[in-house]
């Protein structure tokens, strides 16, 4: 078991947040509550799937960057080239994806939509449309941008690692 004094930062006296500071560790904790209760509702309209959340973000990824190689996307993400590879198979065993030939490189080969994956991929992303208007309908629309603005440059401090 790790005694938590290993990882905390070396402190001395304890930190004493700034109000920013503040903020970001309870942003990090509403993200989280915000991210199971998505993934709930995501899973009663099809979008996540027995085998985790990543079908619809996959599908996306596809459909508007078209054909990549299983490291492209797993860096894009970023998650593990293993994972990446795991949700190809189960995908193409679905009919969801195919693998064809990347005339960038012999052995990588590129994964890109059926029309079967469009297909779905337009149903979900209709369902998942229908759950956002749900949920914004008496929301503020400058808030929720302000969020998603919010969320995109934390992203961008996080980096790719």
């Amino acid at each position: 078991m790790t005694d938590m004094t290993d990882i905390a930062p070396d402190a001395s006296p304890r930190l004493t947040p700034s109000p920013g500071g503040e903020a970001m560790f309870e942003l990090v904790f509403a993200t989280a509550r915000a991210f199971f209760r998505l993934r709930a509702a995501g899973a009663r309209i099809g979008a996540v799937t027995p085998w985790g959340g990543g079908l619809i973000g996959m599908m996306h990824s596809l459909k508007w960057g078209g054909p990549q190689t299983v490291p492209q996307i797993a860096r894009a993400r970023p998650v593990s080239r293993q994972r990446i590879q795991k949700l190809t198979d189960e995908m193409a065993a679905e009919g969801l994806v195919e693998l064809v030939d990347n005339p960038a490189h012999k052995r990588s080969k590129l994964v890109r939509l059926t029309a079967k994956g469009e297909t779905a991929y337009d149903e979900l992303r209709a369902a998942m449309l229908a759950l956002c208007e749900e949920m914004a309908a008496d929301m503020d629309a400058g808030q929720i941008e302000t969020a998603r603005a919010v969320l995109d440059d934390l992203a961008k401090k996080l980096g790719t690692s």
